[in-house]
């Protein structure tokens, strides 16, 4: 039951930013989408390095000098594996008029809620595998530091969810679809974590490499889609501070909860 809730956290925080549609007449601003890129990147770097790499090094300490080997290919698995998802898959960004990836057919819409769905895919699998670690008995891992890596994704995930459901009722749709639209972006967080739970379950030898390859592809988006987000146009530090809120938050949480 605890794995479950941990599971479903980042989603609720999606959902419950998806819901501001519902109380919000105006999108969201520049600025404030800027602030929101800034802190979720925040979040996630702070995540990549205290709930799953460090860990990753830590649980492969019986290789002596070569124990950063399977945290340094797993990250550049998950790197290339976001990349690759990047170039098979037709997404638009919100604030932006050129889509990316393949050409396509698809509406604005669909692939605006594609781009948000892309990069909730690594912090899906970063909360299954370090759920994951927690179950099979692993030291390095402790119900209280998965949790703090739920509520560090959920945290970000709210504002998430209001910057894909705010844009979509620009755009012209109905409140409930722009609603939908947000909580489906989510969808594949808790869908990811059990797959990746699943997975770790059966290969408990990988695990350092299934951490890092989370981290890996949690830290392509940052660099890909959030940085960019939060530096474009003027007042570019305002993203710069709110990375910096969002990377204390997550370390404050791991390291106070682990």
């Amino acid at each position: 039951m605890e794995t479950f809730l941990g599971i479903m956290i980042p989603f609720l925080g999606t959902a419950l930013g998806a819901a501001c549609v519902f109380f919000m007449k105006r999108s969201l601003g520049d600025l404030v989408r800027r602030a929101l890129a800034g802190f979720a990147a925040g979040v996630m770097v702070a995540a990549s390095i205290w709930s799953l790499l460090i860990p990753a090094i830590e649980q492969s300490e019986d290789m002596g000098k070569l124990s950063f080997l399977p945290a340094f290919i797993g990250f550049w698995v998950g790197v290339l594996f976001l990349l690759l998802l990047d170039r098979l898959i037709p997404h638009l960004h919100v604030g932006s008029e050129q889509a990316e990836g393949p050409k396509s057919k698809l509406g604005r819409t669909t692939m605006m809620v594609l781009a948000v769905t892309l990069h909730n895919i690594p912090e899906g699998m970063a909360v299954g595998v370090v759920y994951a670690g927690f179950l099979a008995g692993n030291t390095q891992i402790t119900a209280a530091s998965a949790l703090a890596l739920s509520l560090g994704i959920a945290i970000q995930n709210f504002p998430e969810g209001a910057i894909i459901s705010m844009p979509l009722r620009a755009e012209g749709e109905r409140k409930g679809r722009a609603f939908l639209g947000g909580v489906l972006s989510g969808v594949v967080e808790p869908i990811g974590a059990v797959l990746t739970l699943l997975a770790a379950q059966l290969v408990i030898p990988v695990l350092p490499y299934l951490l890092s390859f989370a981290a890996g592809a949690m830290l392509y988006v940052v660099v890909e889609e959030l940085i960019p987000e939060m530096s474009q146009g003027r007042h570019s530090n305002l993203g710069t501070v709110f990375f910096a809120v969002g990377f204390s938050v997550m370390m404050v949480l791991d390291v106070a909860l682990g």
